[in-house]
């Protein structure tokens, strides 16, 4: 049960933290979230902008996309707090598309991926996430924050000079106030303040304005004009599939990454369908689909101190509001202010722990590669999907690499009743890489004329392994010699029985 602190306010627990019941009845606790939805709306923006001028598409499928999507995903996802909207890395996966064959297809294809995701989610694919190891998570967010870093560059080249003293003064606020306050969010401040210096000094200075015209009407219902039939499929299929699995990737690497912000756990199952569920919506509102976003989930949990799906439903509304309602006030935010809170963001979201020299020091090289390739890739490609998948296959030719090594083959000659015995115990466990080696481990020409193999203290593991087995039996018999394998689980024996005899010796 919750105790008073001596301000007089309750210590939460984490998941009560999370109870939009308990968070409504707060005026402290909805403050914080109300202020959040407010600072993300505003980073949202030029953000929806930038990534539908990346799919080559009108900047308000952007807009509605980020819209739809927050308030969707606010009721229907499985991770609270976190922030779904139009993204780069959905931008870059279907720009093509939209080139090739226009908007309608383009939208056809948000629909298909949806569904997609859905689909995806119902067998299961939200498991998948115990695999991806931590130092790929590390990567991940490591290279999220230079990626986010990077991204505000060019809004700082070939700019106007008072462009540099704005963004310092920006960079100043949001680093500086929470160590005076915590009573208002600091990237809303340095907005504000900002916003209220460019206006009042008329200062010819990038605006958010200047990114894209802000819509004018709210989002209407919208049927993509495409045949129905299999040849529209095809077209569609590749697109939806690769926005599907870029999209369920980077917000399932998210929600990983807010649990571990807030101590919470997520239901990311219900997370997969429930991004699913906000594509299909946006793509029958004219949006052009999305997915978790690091930068603004970091905004909205790290900066602003969120916890409930109220920030994430609030984001939406007030998105939906500024730029319909407010657009002409929206529209005269200079860019520094964006770009001096995305900053503060990279450097809240790198893991500056995974780079320190004690930290690499004590971490095993293997470890540490799997990072950087994660980081490196991830970096160079501009595409999570692919930086994530060489970082888990980085970590498997590694560990295997490591855990072949782990296996041993002890030998003796032993003497029973005047017969001798070479006897063999293996230990550790067998599988293709391990196992590869098994047959040089044996002196079959030395060797007496019974063998036997102690498998007491080993695992089979795949059909190399009983390849491998056959193999060595094959050799022995070669040379008139008996072998015995003796000492094998019941999974290890049972596998054997089912397939010993039927691979081929493979020597």
């Amino acid at each position: 049960m919750a105790t008073k602190t001596t301000a007089g306010h309750p210590i939460l627990t984490p998941e009560e933290r999370q109870s939009v019941l308990r968070t409504l009845k707060s005026p402290r606790l909805l403050k914080t979230e109300v202020l959040a939805g407010l600072v993300v709306a505003l980073a949202l923006i030029p953000e929806a902008i930038a990534f539908s001028i990346i799919a080559g598409v009108d900047p308000r499928l952007g807009l509605f996309a980020s819209f739809t999507m927050a308030v969707s995903i606010a009721f229907l996802g499985g991770r609270p707090a976190m922030i779904s909207a139009a993204t780069g890395a959905i931008a870059l996966v279907i720009a093509p598309l939209v080139k090739s064959h226009g908007v309608d297809y383009f939208i056809a294809a948000v629909i298909l991926a949806g569904i997609f995701q859905v689909i995806l989610a119902l067998l299961g694919v939200a498991k998948l996430m115990r695999f991806i190891p931590r130092q790929v998570m590390v990567g991940f967010v490591n290279a999220l924050a230079i990626l986010i870093f990077m991204s505000q560059v060019p809004e700082l080249l070939g700019v106007p000079w008072m462009v540099y003293p704005l963004t310092i003064l920006g960079l100043l606020i949001v680093f500086g106030l929470p160590k005076l306050t915590a009573v208002v969010p600091a990237p809303l401040v340095a907005i504000v303040v900002l916003t209220l210096i460019a206006v009042v000094a008329s200062l010819a200075v990038p605006t958010v304005g200047d990114k894209g015209e802000m819509p004018e009407s709210l989002p209407a219902l919208f049927l993509p004009n495409v045949p129905l039939n299999f040849e529209t499929l095809q077209i569609l299929f590749p697109y939806a599939l690769a926005m599907a699995f870029v999209g369920l990737l980077e917000s399932l690497m998210t929600a990983k990454l807010v649990d571990d912000v807030t101590d919470t756990r997520s239901n990311k199952t219900r997370e997969s369908w429930g991004q699913g569920a906000a594509n299909i919506i946006t793509g029958f509102f004219g949006g052009m689909g999305g997915c978790a976003m690091i930068g603004q989930t970091m905004i909205n949990v790290k900066a602003s101190g969120a916890r409930t799906r109220i920030s994430t439903f609030l984001a939406g509304v007030f998105l939906l509001i500024l730029v319909v309602a407010l657009g002409g006030i929206v529209a005269l935010i200079p860019m520094a202010a964006l770009v001096a809170v995305m900053i503060f963001v990279s450097v809240a979201t790198f893991d500056w722990h995974s780079i320190k020299p004690s930290t690499l020091r004590m971490m095993p090289k293997s470890e540490t590669t799997v990072m950087l390739a994660t980081v490196v890739v991830t970096v160079w490609t501009h595409n999570l999907a692919i930086g994530v998948g060489v970082g888990v296959l980085t970590a498997m030719v590694l560990f295997a690499n490591r855990v072949a090594h782990l296996v041993t083959v002890e030998r003796r000659i032993e003497e029973h009743f005047g017969v001798k015995i070479a006897k063999y115990e293996v230990n550790g466990e067998l599988f293709f890489a391990s196992s590869n080696d098994l047959y040089t481990q044996f002196d079959y020409v030395e060797d007496p004329d019974r063998v036997v193999i102690d498998m007491y203290n080993s695992h089979l593991w795949d059909a190399s392994t009983i390849a491998s087995l056959d193999a060595i039996t094959a050799k022995y018999e070669k040379y008139g010699k008996t072998v015995e394998i003796e000492g094998l689980n019941a999974a290890s024996r049972k596998m054997r029985e089912r397939m010993g005899g039927k691979l081929g010796a493979g020597h």
